[in-house]
């Protein structure tokens, strides 16, 4: 990377981890969900609800980047106290098992996180329904359980793939029928109910139009491609037919929270996400020798990256103007915490902290 990014990169990383250190102090032993714009005050969960990994997995950025015990300690501990979550009923297993645990894989490892990531690939292989081809939503958080969610997806396909006994076709078929039913309609639906003899019913809520739709299913996508390789037609369709939604020069950096809301508020960690995805691509697609699409691809998430670090970071490192969920009113320009974990992430890609794929 050139030094004028490494420069704007590493002082927004640094400015990020002072973030993570007070943050760490704040929460004690609970998890934190969504800080208020105004105070910084965190509101935290003492589960971690489907947000825990997240904070898991920015201890273990920092503690890859300090290289202190202390840190690596504190990671360590925050890992363990996802163990909940293993056998409860969502399809967010993915987004609080795989991200709470996949950074822990840094130099030197972390025995009991590998341990609690094989424990969850078996538990999530465990839950798989092959007549509906995937793994359900669930009914940890309450409502219908068969349903098919987008950000039921990001997570669970690396999860899965490493559960012997069948996991990685569990995860392939979990991918591509999110991707067949959430790419059905123009712009994708984000969830969908099943019905009998394989139908599906759309959902109304999340609406289409919702920030992190594509969002989840490119980073989902992303690890397909790596996982099932780049020969898969219907994934690299699927792929580049979301990526020419959301990585297209002419596409907006940072999407409102809902199309339907142009004026309303936008969702930064909808971006970050797609900065961590488009990184992925890039990686991928120069290892399969397109160097001009790798570097399209790469350049774009650092476009991201530096736009919500110029505009959106607070100078106490508070990634800002996230939005929770719209249409209920919640937490609609607050920084959130898998928001702070994907613009690190982001950050920690683009300045070689670490690999777009962990393991």
């Amino acid at each position: 990377m050139p030094t004028e990014e490494a420069g704007w990169a590493d002082r927004a990383l640094a400015s990020v981890w002072d973030r993570v250190s007070g943050t760490a102090g704040e929460v004690g032993p609970r998890f934190p969900l969504y800080a208020a714009p105004d105070t910084g005050a965190w509101r935290t969960t003492s589960r971690g609800s489907w947000t825990g990994g997240f904070w898991a997995g920015l201890l273990w950025l920092r503690a890859l980047s300090s290289g202190d015990p202390e840190h690596r300690k504190a990671a360590a501990d925050c890992t363990q106290r996802l163990r909940y979550w293993v056998e409860q009923d969502t399809a967010t297993r993915g987004l609080v098992l795989w991200y709470g645990t996949a950074l822990a894989a840094g130099p030197g490892g972390d025995k009991a996180a590998a341990e609690l990531r094989e424990e969850a690939a078996r538990a999530c292989l465990a839950a798989y329904q092959p007549e509906l081809g995937l793994v359900p939503w669930g009914d940890a958080f309450g409502g219908p359980r068969l349903l098919a969610r987008a950000d039921g997806v990001p997570g669970l396909v690396p999860l899965l793939a490493r559960a012997p006994g069948g996991g990685k076709a569990a995860a392939y078929s979990h991918l591509t029928r999110h991707l067949g039913v959430c790419l059905s309609e123009d712009p994708p639906r984000p969830a969908w109910q099943a019905r009998t003899h394989g139908a599906w019913t759309a959902c109304p809520e999340p609406a289409p139009g919702w920030s992190r739709t594509a969002a989840w299913l490119l980073l989902a996508v992303a690890d397909g491609l790596r996982w099932f390789g780049d020969e898969d037609a219907g994934l690299r369709k699927a792929a580049s037919h979301l990526a020419a939604l959301r990585l297209a020069p002419e596409a907006k950096l940072i999407l409102p929270a809902q199309e339907a809301q142009p004026d309303g508020p936008v969702d930064t960690s909808a971006a970050a996400i797609e900065a961590v995805a488009a990184v992925k691509l890039a990686a991928l697609a120069r290892a399969t020798g397109d160097e001009q699409e790798g570097d399209r691809l790469a350049a774009r998430g650092r476009l991201i990256l530096h736009r919500l670090t110029e505009v959106h970071l607070s100078p106490a490192g508070a990634l800002q103007d996230g939005c929770y969920d719209a249409e209920r009113g919640l937490a609609t320009r607050h920084e959130l915490i898998w928001g702070d974990f994907f613009l690190a992430w982001g950050l920690a890609l683009i300045t070689g902290l670490t690999e777009p794929f962990t393991m």
